[in-house]
């Protein structure tokens, strides 16, 4: 077998008529280089006379594929099909590989924003990239997978730890939970024998316990790690899907009084006498302090505007519904009053939603410093409420609307208005078109 083969081509000199040696560049054989290369001895290279700074070098330098003459030597239809084959794979596999990146842009994907705790998953992303270094460059592979260079030789220097299911390595990080910590943590949060207790008591009582010494923010955090779920279901019992509906405006009111607080912590009531039917806010009133005569003087006010009708006042049983003024105003016949959760089976519910409603949706969007701010914010609220907001129960009518009975044609002029819009809408997506549709 030839080893090596040294190469010299004499010529001669047009000017001097003088022959000349030239002395090119050693050649050797590849099965020789793979050998040195797959071994990593080059004392057998250097033993039949190859140099030692030439078999060293091949130890830096990768493998290259040689074609043997065997191959030449077969037949050319065979190599056609042979490469036909080779670049279907090579087309196939470079539209997975274009695919996959356009997916990874448009999701966003990054494994910068992506903790791989699992070493099973670092370990395997390692060993791909290492069979993807002889094809691609390392910068270019991190750049892929949107890895910095410090995270990937980190993760290379500890590839060997065989410690899982932590973020972080226990000794660089030494206070975080040992699993056995975390496995009580899970047993106890997912136990049904603790159900009763919340989730920050449940910390404390584990130290009772002497099972886990961990603040309630490290059981926070386990439980939404492992996505654990405590048995805590609630059982409702069954609600009443439709309460207690007036036919016509003035045949129900409701009446309640409602407390907040200031800024500096002092105390301001809120009054007010909702009709059932309309949702219509008829009398309200704002007070510094607690008087319970003010809800008489609503419902005068609110009954002074009726004619014959005798309404039903459902009231709570504080004590601004049940004195002196209210009992005179009952006896005289002008109302009548039935007392919310005892008489009936339904609750106040009514004022109660316009309370929350007016809280949060409007005072608690201001600031609460004066007793004036607050009767300026209800004011507004309840011209707003009575005249400008459509209720939804009312498709689309406002309560002002529904008590007075005008307008009532707004929902059927709405459904019509909603009809021309998806019918525009259809004409307007449909003649929209790109030039491959042109």
């Amino acid at each position: 077998m030839i080893i090596g083969l040294l190469s010299f081509i004499d010529f001669i000199d047009d000017d001097h008529g003088m022959p000349s040696t030239i002395r090119i560049q050693n050649t050797y054989d590849h099965r020789l280089r793979e050998l040195v290369q797959s071994t990593g001895d080059i004392d057998f290279a250097t033993r039949i006379g190859i140099p030692r700074s030439t078999a060293r070098g091949w130890l830096k330098t990768a493998s290259k594929d040689v074609f043997s003459i065997d191959i030449v030597e077969k037949d050319v239809s065979v190599l056609q099909e042979e490469i036909i084959h080779l670049r279907k794979r090579v087309n196939r596999l470079t539209s997975i590989l274009r695919l996959l990146i356009v997916l990874m842009k448009i999701s966003g994907f990054s494994l910068s924003k992506v903790r791989l705790p699992d070493g099973k998953l670092k370990c395997s992303l390692l060993n791909a990239i290492n069979r993807s270094i002889t094809d691609l460059p390392l910068k270019h592979i991190l750049r892929i997978l949107k890895i910095s260079p410090s995270r990937y030789y980190s993760w290379k220097r500890s590839s060997n730890c065989e410690l899982t299911d932590f973020p972080s390595c226990p000794k660089s990080t030494p206070q975080q939970l040992t699993l056995e910590e975390a496995k009580v943590i899970k047993e106890m949060a997912t136990s049904k024998k603790y159900k009763h207790v919340p989730t920050r008591t449940l910390a404390i009582l584990a130290q009772r316990l002497g099972q886990v010494f961990a603040s309630s923010t490290t059981w926070y955090k386990i439980i939404h790690k492992y996505k654990l779920r405590r048995p805590r279901q609630r059982i409702h019992p069954t609600k009443t899907k439709i309460g207690i509906r007036a036919q016509k405006p003035n045949e129900i009111w409701h009446v309640d009084s409602s407390l907040i607080r200031l800024l500096d912590g002092s105390r301001v009531y809120l009054h007010a006498v909702i009709d059932n039917f309309s949702r219509r806010i008829l009398a309200w009133k704002v007070t510094s302090t607690f008087n319970p005569s003010v809800t008489a003087e609503l419902l005068i006010v609110a009954s002074n505007e009726l004619e014959n009708e005798i309404p039903t006042l459902f009231v709570d049983g504080g004590i601004e519904n049940y004195n002196s003024p209210i009992n005179e105003l009952i006896d005289s016949g002008r109302l009548r009053r039935i007392l919310a959760q005892t008489e009936i089976s339904y609750s106040n519910s009514l004022i109660e939603s316009w309370w929350k409603a007016l809280k949060h949706q409007w005072l608690y969007l201001n600031s609460l410093d004066t007793v004036n701010k607050v009767k300026k914010l209800v004011s507004f609220y309840v011209s707003e409420h009575n005249s400008r907001i459509p209720h939804s129960a009312f498709k689309g009518q406002t309560p002002d609307e529904m008590y007075f009975g005008t307008d009532k044609d707004i929902p059927s002029i709405l459904e019509n208005l909603r009809a021309l819009a998806r019918q525009k809408r259809l004409e307007t997506n449909r003649a929209t078109s790109c030039q491959i549709c042109e």
